[in-house]
């Protein structure tokens, strides 16, 4: 079942789109109870916009579906479907589900209104990740872009990426315009927050959704231990994260509420507010250096130690359950945001569950850059997947840098060349490239560090 764009909603124009929690594209009054996950119940034509200045020419649309939340209750959330320009949906091609780096609360930073042409949400991470997204439409792959975080704004909240990732996937190979069929292969795509993202997509996807034909997933920096990185990034030039993971968690766990209250002084609680309006980079400028520990009653480590919160860190820990699909993990040894030991402990959980994962360590790189850095050998490593190309080794490997490769080098000029494209408003259009072979892990099992 699919309606029609409620008409107050811009779809292919210029005038600048509404916010999520004003469009009413996003609300459904019908009961979803007994509808199937991952059914469509709405959809749209929409235009991207690079920085929502220039528009993009790649098809698009925008899917509202059926799914579930983290207490298992039906919910409605919406995904951004995309095919290369001038594609033929008849021709067979897989879907990548790409998991922005949301890592905000505000509507504004949703990718189903950051990408829009004629959105106004500069400083959300979504609007550089357009690149990434636009180097898979290259390889000719449709992909699904999930508002992993709900219409709620849940930064941080245990499953539910996962689950809304799934569906939106499912919604996609039931959307005709991309001609995708059941069968389709599928890629999980993540880095940072959408990394974290892609890790529940990854260990749900066996139980929850057994008929997805999911051959791989990559996570880039997946936080490993939100919790850790909570505490880590307390009162340091990143501690905007800190308080948009606070806010994001008092959405998804009402239950939380009362401790935040108790512990928490009123100025900071308003400041927490504030957090909830403000675009990712603006957040980090506006909130650097701030310490809850002076805005707390009895101290941070007090209100960590509450049983109802220590219960929820718990949760939101991914690696407690093996991903049935191969993994390739990348993560920077230096990162300045993401503790590698967090990583290092995460892949751990999942080779000590019998995964399959390839984990790469990167010496040279830091946290944002490795994202753009790392983004050949990630597509290509999900392309040798689809191409059936035979797996390494899992294992752990650190290595200088995925980027010193002469065809990584090459891969950052075509990059380059797209961007152009995107810059100059040209289609985004099929091109076809061969794949290197990422390096090979020396060891089976383990942290190596050498």
């Amino acid at each position: 079942m699919a309606l029609s764009t409620p008409g107050s909603s811009v779809a292919m124009g210029t005038s600048e789109p509404l916010l999520p929690d004003r469009d009413p594209f996003y609300r459904t009054e019908e009961p979803l109870g007994g509808i199937e996950p991952g059914t469509i119940l709405r959809s749209r034509a929409v235009r991207l916009g690079l920085f929502g200045l220039v528009p993009q020419r790649i098809s698009a649309w925008q899917l509202l579906y059926r799914s579930t939340d983290l207490n298992g209750r039906p919910e409605a959330a919406v995904t951004t479907v995309l095919m290369p320009w001038g594609a033929d949906p008849a021709a067979p091609r897989p879907l990548v589900s790409f998991q922005c780096a949301i890592d905000a609360v505000a509507p504004m930073c949703f990718p189903s209104y950051a990408l829009r042409h004629g959105a106004r949400a500069l400083g959300s991470i979504p609007q550089l990740e357009l690149l990434l997204i636009a180097g898979a439409l290259a390889r000719g792959w449709a992909v699904s872009v999930p508002d992993h975080e709900g219409l709620g704004g849940h930064f941080g909240a245990a499953r539910e990426p996962g689950y809304r990732a799934l569906d939106a996937a499912r919604a996609a190979l039931r959307f005709p315009a991309l001609g995708l069929r059941a069968e389709t292969p599928i890629g999980l795509w993540g880095y940072s927050g959408g990394g974290l993202a892609t890790a529940w997509a990854a260990e749900l996807a066996a139980e929850y959704a057994p008929e997805l034909d999911i051959i791989g997933a990559v996570a880039g920096s997946p936080v490993g231990d939100p919790a850790n990185a909570f505490v880590r990034l307390n009162g340091s030039p990143f501690a905007g994260f800190a308080m948009v993971f606070t806010a994001g968690l008092a959405r998804a766990y009402p239950q939380l509420e009362p401790i935040l209250r108790d512990h928490l002084s009123e100025e900071f609680r308003a400041l927490l507010k504030r957090a909830e309006h403000t675009a990712t980079f603006p957040l980090l400028a506006r909130f650097a250096g701030r310490d809850a520990d002076r805005h707390t009653r009895a101290g941070l480590v007090a209100m960590l130690a509450e049983p109802e919160l220590h219960t929820v860190l718990d949760e939101i820990r991914p690696g407690a359950q093996a991903p049935a699909m191969p993994m390739l993990i990348l993560q920077a040894v230096n990162d300045e945001v993401i503790a590698v030991a967090d990583i290092d402990a995460h892949v751990s959980r999942y080779l000590d569950r019998g995964a399959h994962i390839h984990y790469l360590r990167d010496r040279l790189s830091m946290h944002l850059p490795l994202q753009f850095l790392g983004a050949p050998a990630m597509i290509d490593w999900l392309a040798d997947r689809f191409d059936e190309v035979p797996l390494d080794s899992p294992g752990v490997q650190t290595i200088w840098s995925v980027a010193l490769s002469a065809r990584a080098r090459t891969q950052h000029l075509g990059f380059a060349a797209l961007l152009v494209r995107m810059l100059t408003g040209r289609a985004i259009r099929v091109r076809h490239q061969r794949r290197p072979q990422i390096p090979q892990p020396r060891r089976l099992r383990g942290i190596e560090t050498g």
